[in-house]
């Protein structure tokens, strides 16, 4: 896993038991090559209200996408089929094109801090490639990895699928 910027400068778990960022903790996506632009994957993750369209793990997201505000989720639960749970999470991260993130605060009701990246990277005029992933943060980071870590990586790569096959066939269609 190349380390993001923020991970780099992230407190430690020594530092910052709460907070701190442990890489053994981080679920990563497969990374998949999109032959669309990087401003139709950017088009398509920030279009929240059609996320149900395409998004087979995010069903529902809603947010002013800008930074701190509240992202409103329902997502499927890989844990267990059948099931959507909400979940909302707080922009931490917007970097046009080329990254989007929220993160998942630690409270004294859920003690489980945790950070979601996706990250794009144009490799051509007309090409970029995704990933994401999600730290687990703080003492308790290397449980949940442990516990969630799988069904979270399944989650991920379908929708990274997902989104290079939405990308492509909207790139299609504008030439």
């Amino acid at each position: 896993m190349e380390m993001l910027d923020w991970m780099k400068q992230a407190k430690t778990l020594a530092e910052d038991p709460v907070n701190g960022f442990d890489p053994d903790a981080v679920t990563e996506s497969v990374t998949v090559d999109i032959d669309a632009p990087a401003r139709i994957v950017w088009d398509i993750l920030c279009d929240m209200p059609r996320y149900n369209e395409w998004n087979p793990f995010c069903v529902k997201a809603v947010s002013e996408l800008k930074m701190g505000a509240a992202v409103d989720m329902r997502l499927m639960n890989y844990a267990a089929p059948g099931s959507i749970v909400p979940n909302c999470e707080y922009i931490c991260a917007l970097d046009k094109e080329r990254m989007i993130s929220w993160e998942m605060v630690h409270t004294d009701a859920w003690p489980y801090p945790a950070r979601r990246d996706q990250v794009i990277t144009p490799t051509g005029p007309n090409s970029c490639r995704y990933y994401s992933t999600d730290a687990f943060l703080g003492n308790n980071g290397i449980h949940v990895y442990r516990f969630a870590g799988p069904w979270v990586k399944r989650a991920f790569d379908d929708s990274a699928y997902a989104l290079k096959a939405r990308a492509e066939a909207f790139f299609a269609a504008e030439n």
